[in-house]
């Protein structure tokens, strides 16, 4: 399993000034406090992020001073110092955003210490920057990074050095293109992200044009809980340029995630119930009526009852009719009348059912006894379900061809009233427990490691003050070949309950 970045909240949205403060540290003040005013409004939380060099390290020594070099140029004419730094990560705390700086050198990462910020961030350019990676990786500071133009291997590789540290990290989708086309957005890449490091949060870093909202939507369903932007403040002396986004952008920007969050709903689990489709669905459903007339006490039986449309308002309907169900009349019910709660008693006896498959995969799992995950299991409750576990039998049916295996477990001291079969001969080896065997009448008792044969026509009943499993090895097995001394058995049509997926 992966790591799973718990240290920041769950949607976090980073506000990137990047330069944007110009190197005016009174205009990057504004930035913050007018990117406040718009983030007070809107249920997230917040992050506002710097980038940090230290440019008489990070710039070679011939380079500086050259304006021909337009990174170079940028840097040096937007350059503040520690102090004006220090002023704009109070004025984000103070402004209610959680601290973030992307360091481009080391010594930067020294900076963000010493300030005590939330996150580093990892830019794009720099997601294999190893010598940046190692002094990053010895900070105690969440970390999310870029993924713009990294390959696959390139991604493998720092997800599995930030993994093997121990770290909490992001990653998040990025394209590398100021502002990217909406063909070059490949949102799809949050899904592949998702698939392919279970467990890490994912985001995404985005730089479409400003006055785009449909593309946050979408991020968001694509499932991207974090997500980050350019911002400024435009102004007569500080025009923004086109991929940073203006207050009334971000306000725009963060109501269409607003919107998305609401459409997309909850994802983590089945949504609450609606009424007004409850209420829908319920209308279109076939309703239980009864064919003749039932007496009071009486359980209803598929032959005593049909369906129906359109149904009475809260009676039963045919999607409360299953194996599991049993429905008992608590009052007369005349011929066609609806079974509604006020005539008839509903029990889901599914709890019961699901209850004695886990008290078997218990008993063969203390048995050490491996049944094979696609093999069904059939529960014989011969007298109904109250009274299985006096009388009853689990079979799990492992092959049925030419030739026949089951295991048939025995909860203590439950009996398998007495049977036998015109055409089909069985062996029973006994696995596990202790079995009182009576073949026509006659008791042996059987301990794990007997092997009994069973003819066809021999009469046979069983029971196990203990619990047992018996490995039953038989010719074919055919539905209609099992027969009770007991007609009341016979005659009992709901006397099985077959599981297939038990095994989980």
């Amino acid at each position: 399993m992966m790591q799973v970045m718990q240290a920041i909240p769950n949607p976090l949205f980073v506000l990137e000034m990047a330069n944007n403060h110009m190197g005016d540290v009174d205009h990057g003040l504004a930035v913050i406090r007018a990117f406040g005013e718009v983030c007070r409004e809107f249920p997230f939380s917040f992050a506002f992020k710097l980038q940090y060099r230290d440019l008489d390290s990070f710039i070679h020594p011939a380079a500086k001073g050259r304006d021909d070099i337009k990174y170079v140029k940028r840097f040096s004419e937007t350059r503040l110092n520690r102090t004006d730094f220090d002023h704009l990560v109070q004025e984000m705390r103070d402004n209610g955003f959680l601290t973030m700086a992307t360091p481009f050198d080391e010594a930067s990462v020294d900076v963000i210490e010493s300030q005590d910020l939330d996150f580093i961030k990892i830019a794009s350019c720099s997601f294999t920057d190893w010598p940046l990676l190692e002094r990053v990786a010895h900070s105690d500071k969440p970390i999310i990074g870029s993924t713009a133009g990294a390959n696959l291997e390139e991604m493998d590789r720092v997800v599995s050095f930030l993994m093997h540290r121990n770290k909490e990290f992001a990653i998040l989708h990025c394209v590398g293109e100021y502002p990217t086309a909406e063909k070059d957005m490949h949102l799809a890449q949050i899904d592949f992200l998702h698939d392919r490091y279970p467990g890490v949060r994912i985001g995404f870093s985005t730089h479409e044009d400003p006055n785009n909202t449909e593309i946050i939507k979408l991020a968001i369903a694509k499932g991207a809980t974090i997500f980050e932007k350019h911002v400024g403040l435009p102004t007569p002396q500080y025009p923004l340029n086109n991929y940073s986004a203006s207050p009334e952008q971000c306000s725009a920007w963060l109501k269409a995630a607003i919107e998305a969050k609401a459409v997309c709903g909850i994802g983590d689990a089945r949504h609450p119930p609606n009424p007004r489709e409850t209420a829908s669905l319920q209308s279109l459903r076939r309703g239980v009526f009864v064919r003749h007339p039932v007496a009071k006490g009486q359980v209803l039986h598929p032959e005593d009852i049909y369906f129906a449309f359109p149904p009475h308002d809260g009676q039963f309907t045919a999607n409360d009719w299953s194996k599991y169900a049993v429905f008992t009349a608590h009052t007369d019910i005349a011929t066609d009348a609806p079974v509604t709660p006020t005539n008839a008693r509903q029990e889901d006896r599914r709890a019961k059912i699901w209850e004695i498959a886990q008290r078997v995969k218990t008993l063969l799992d203390d048995s050490h006894i491996v049944v094979p995950g696609s093999a069904d299991l059939e529960i014989s409750h011969h007298y109904g379900l109250d009274e299985f576990e006096r009388t009853g039998l689990v079979l799990i049916t492992v092959v049925n061809r030419g030739y026949c295996k089951k295991l048939l477990v025995s909860l203590p001291g439950q009996e398998h009233p007495e049977q036998w079969h015109n055409e089909k001969e069985e062996t029973f080896h006994i696995l596990r427990g202790e079995v009182h065997l009576r073949l026509n009448g006659n008791l042996q008792i059987c301990n794990p490691g007997d092997v009994v044969t069973v003819e066809p026509g021999v009469r046979h009943a069983f029971v196990s003050p203990t619990g047992s499993v018996i490995e039953e090895i038989s010719t074919t097995h055919n539905g209609g070949d099992s027969f009770y001394v007991d007609e009341k058995i016979n005659q009992n049509k709901s006397r099985k309950t077959l599981l297939t997926f038990w095994m989980v």
